[in-house]
């Protein structure tokens, strides 16, 4: 059986894998779901500010040694693609399958700041304005979203090579909103790399609340997921 660790993207919780998680234990697998330093909610506004990548990469590598997980599927949604491929790269060897789902894919140097479109930098930009360290949630959307460590977004990551050594990598790209994705030239970058597999869903960014049977289904290995009719599967490569 499997260990999956779930992180969720910006502004999100844990809860953003609700739908998700009973899906996973159901099939007789651990699951442990984390909310990111800054986006709890009883954490002040110290907390909020210190926040970066390091913090949630360390808040990854916390949980692997408290419950003594050698051998997990990390699971990092949007903003998370960054968080588990910093953690990847520190665990040591404990970490044996990445899924970005719908994420960032880092190469060493690059923060989530230089690896997205001009449309995020905006959001960024904007919700940084009011406190210059919180990025408020974009509008609409679920209300548990809290504002976002700014710090996490511009930190470049630091690679030492480690994370290619992972076994499995695979990279999630959600197709039902391609008039914002930041996320098309990354598809076609690892569809081009033979130590990725590709996989494409038919949702929007929120693919965990969307469609959460297919999420499941992916993660447990199904090629298409129940119920979720047009989910493909494509190895890069």
């Amino acid at each position: 059986m499997a260990t999956f660790v779930l992180v969720p993207g910006g502004w999100k919780g844990s809860w953003a894998f609700e739908a998700v998680v009973p899906l996973l234990e159901r099939a007789g697998h651990t699951v442990h779901a984390l909310t990111l330093t800054g986006l709890r909610p009883d954490d002040d506004e110290a907390t909020v500010a210190a926040a970066n990548l390091d913090t949630h990469a360390e808040d990854v590598l916390r949980l692997l040694d408290r419950h003594h997980i050698t051998d997990a599927t990390l699971v990092g949604h949007s903003y998370a693609g960054m968080v588990i491929a910093a953690a990847a790269d520190r665990a040591d060897g404990r970490i044996s399958r990445l899924v970005h789902l719908d994420a960032y894919v880092p190469r060493d140097g690059e923060s989530c700041w230089s690896s997205t479109n001009e449309h995020f930098r905006k959001v960024f930009a904007a919700g940084a304005a009011a406190t210059g360290y919180a990025v408020r949630p974009p509008d609409g959307g679920d209300p548990r979203r809290r504002p976002h460590p700014l710090a996490s977004f511009l930190q470049t990551i630091r690679l030492t090579g480690a994370l290619a050594r992972v076994p499995r990598r695979e990279f999630v790209y959600c197709s039902g909103w391609e008039d914002r994705t930041p996320f098309t030239g990354l598809r076609a970058r690892l569809r081009a790399d033979p130590e990725w597999q590709v996989h494409d869903l038919p949702t929007g960014h929120d693919a965990m609340r969307e469609a959460p049977e297919a999420v499941a289904a992916l993660l447990l290995g199904d090629r298409v997921a129940d119920g979720a009719p047009g989910l493909a599967a494509r190895g890069a490569g």
